[in-house]
């Protein structure tokens, strides 16, 4: 699968961008674990071009990572056109237009999936940051807003024709926010449109590798996007890539080994951001590198209330040495 001159080999695993999480510490361990493309957190182009802090830390990217795209998400023309300018100085591989986020404060303004009511505008925003970047553009986005306006299939065909050199597709609408079950028959519907040649990458409910297989053996996608299955799991790529390649499936990750994970995720987060920010934000990543295990709900307090970085780490060698 290519994505322009990207070459991300057959059926690739990506990382799907998500709000306090795809962070660079995250992302440094979905690496190791071979995805093989990456997202940042999606980025405001309203706080962009206002010169936001936080906006403006999200455009930070490192050569390990590639390729790696910057996500942008607004609602204001202009403001997406100008924030596409800024993020192609960033330099990431691709520049990909959030379409599909369904939380309330984005949604409601008529940014990410609040755009699938206009998509006449979409298409238009669409291609106003084709011809601003040189950078591939590609968007992820929803089947429709509702049950009553799955508009995807003639969607994606637009998108296509104003020049997104890729489309990410999460099989629900903006009504089911991430209930009930993503339809992938019409991701598969998208793929299998003749007019389309652009690369389909399918996204929602990849939990585990049966699922990935068939994601692509049956609706035919070119590339499988895995979004909250990482989250306290990122290993589930690995897991896939063995099974794609071999049929078979990896052994349970051993305590002894998540603890390792979780010390290896930790110092990253602290090099990034210092001890105190990177202990703070590493808090929702371990305890769910521990679910699962019996009576561990007074460690698992431990874990997302110390504050003491020499405190935490021989509370994780406690773990490792009364849950093995």
């Amino acid at each position: 699968m290519k994505i322009g001159n990207i070459d991300l080999g057959e059926r690739p695993l990506l990382l799907a961008p998500m709000e306090d999480v795809t962070d660079v510490s995250f992302r440094y361990i979905c690496k190791k674990f071979g995805a093989q493309m990456m997202y940042t957190e999606f980025v405001s182009s309203d706080g962009l071009v206002r010169d936001v802090p936080g906006s403006l830390a999200k455009l930070n990217i490192y050569d390990y990572e590639r390729p790696i795209g910057i996500q942008i998400y607004g609602h204001i023309p202009d403001a997406m056109v100008e924030s596409a300018v800024r993020v192609e100085k960033a330099d990431p591989d691709v520049i990909d237009i959030n379409f599909g986020c369904p939380v309330n404060k984005i949604a409601k303004r008529g940014a990410g999936s609040g755009m699938m009511r206009e998509p006449d505008k979409m298409v238009e925003i669409t291609r106003r940051v084709v011809e601003a970047v040189k950078k591939p553009v590609t968007v992820k986005t929803r089947l429709g807003w509702d049950d009553d306006s799955k508009i995807i299939v003639e969607l994606a065909e637009r998108l296509q024709d104003v020049g997104i050199q890729a489309l990410t597709i999460h099989g629900r609408t903006r009504a089911q926010m991430y209930k009930g079950d993503a339809d992938w028959t019409l991701i598969g519907a998208v793929k299998n449109n003749p007019r389309m040649h652009i690369p389909i990458i399918g996204n929602g409910d990849i939990k585990t590798p049966q699922d990935a297989e068939q994601a692509f053996d049956r609706y035919g996608v070119d590339g499988v996007m895995i979004g909250r299955a990482s989250f306290g799991h990122p290993w589930i790529f690995k897991e896939i890539r063995h099974y794609l390649d071999t049929g078979e499936e990896l052994p349970p990750m051993s305590v002894a080994e998540r603890v390792a994970l979780a010390k290896d995720h930790l110092a990253k987060s602290i090099e990034v951001k210092g001890e105190r920010t990177g202990v703070l934000e590493m808090r929702r990543h371990l305890s769910c590198y521990f679910k699962g295990l019996e009576n561990f709900k007074e460690t698992r307090m431990k874990l997302v209330t110390l504050t003491d970085i020499d405190e935490l780490y021989r509370t994780l060698d406690f773990v490792k040495d009364n849950w093995e």
